[in-house]
């Protein structure tokens, strides 16, 4: 299995879209931090891009004990707002990636065998279909709030 930790911590999004790459910039962040530093055993960080609906969430392994999902959500906040989501706190049908396939539904099977959580951000601009690439400035800021929840969440902080 290529996804072979117990814990997976997955940035998904289209760095094509504005802010719609936030979760692979928060990806990269989290790499460049441990370029001189141990990562935890059994972790792993994805850029899954938009493949992670079809090629993680969907072929589940027994040995995930804990996926966090990083990506921009739309909730009731100013743009640049992170949150901790639990899967079942997203209503049906309201977390999709830009080519509408729905997200929700694979979080919620695996939340069946492992903890999943959705670090969520904000997004000020989703730029889809039109390529921007970049983010809008509270985005941008948020990327390191992001980071810090997710070291906390992975036990390094």
């Amino acid at each position: 299995m290529p996804y072979d930790a117990e814990t997976l911590v997955v940035g998904c999004g289209n760095i094509l879209f504005k802010d719609d790459g936030f979760g692979p910039a928060v990806i990269k962040k989290l790499e460049e931090y441990f370029e001189d530093k141990q990562i935890p055993d059994e972790t792993m960080f994805i850029d899954a891009g938009t493949g992670a609906t079809h090629f993680i969430f969907s072929l589940p392994d027994e040995r995930w004990k804990k996926i966090i999902v990083v990506d921009v959500v739309e909730f009731n906040a100013e743009p640049g707002t992170v949150k901790i989501f639990d899967p079942h706190e997203i209503p049906k049908g309201s977390y999709e990636n830009v080519h509408t396939w729905p997200v929700e539904e694979p979080l919620h099977d695996l939340a069946k065998n492992c903890e999943v959580i959705v670090v969520g951000c904000k997004p000020g601009e989703i730029s889809a279909p039109d390529v921007e690439m970049g983010f809008s400035k509270p985005v941008q800021e948020a990327i390191p709030k992001a980071v810090n929840i997710i070291l906390k969440e992975i036990g390094v902080l």
